[in-house]
């Protein structure tokens, strides 16, 4: 039997592309496992972009409604999980924008707290009570973008640069200068006790 659904081209062995393909022809457990599949990478990525755990399930859930309501157009050029980020990206502009359009709650949770109870395990220097959300929170927005789509929700270069909607080589160049800027803060308050410090673009 020949079907009109096209092949994965970018990921042919990624279960969620495979997932995602399938959630596009109708299957419902597909969609299913398509979500649990990439939600824990969308929250973590929201989560990293934001500055905001409060608003990340939210975020993450308005994102997958788009991919679902957008799941007829998913092609497999590109990852599922590459498309679903670049979802992500989008989500967390307009809601930004929306946010930069009305007043805001001065009720703002503290998300550093959160940071230090939650940050990731085996990254040299960053079991050393350093809250990783802090220290990302000085670099500025794009290359915190381009280090969290590599480093900490593991997409590769090429991927990181679809994501974000620039050239592959703009993304290194932006990681090698968070991570520069990073052993920097690390070395700075390991060397004096000091909190990091605001780094200018």
């Amino acid at each position: 039997m020949t079907s009109a659904q096209p092949a994965v081209t970018a990921a042919p062995h990624d279960p969620a592309t495979v997932w995602a393909l399938a959630a596009r022809a109708g299957d419902p457990d597909a969609v299913d496992r398509f979500v649990r599949a990439l939600r824990p990478d969308v929250v973590r990525y929201i989560t990293y972009l934001s500055a905001d755990r409060q608003l990340a399930d939210d975020l993450a859930q308005d994102t997958f409604l788009r991919a679902l309501g957008s799941l007829h157009r998913f092609e497999g050029r590109s990852s599922a999980r590459t498309w679903l980020l670049s979802i992500a990206r989008r989500t967390v502009v307009d809601s930004l924008r929306y946010a930069a359009a009305r007043p805001r709650s001065a009720d703002v949770d503290d998300w550093t707290a959160w940071a230090e109870r939650a940050q990731p395990c085996g990254l040299p220097g960053f079991d050393d009570g350093v809250a990783l959300l802090d220290l990302l929170d000085t670099l500025p927005a794009e290359r915190r973008e381009a280090f969290v789509l590599t480093q900490l929700t593991g997409l590769p270069y090429e991927e990181a640069a679809e994501a974000g909607g620039c050239p592959v080589g703009t993304i290194r160049s932006r990681v090698a200068r968070a991570r520069a800027t990073l052993v920097g803060l690390l070395d700075e308050a390991e060397g004096t006790g000091a909190g990091p410090t605001a780094v200018a673009a």
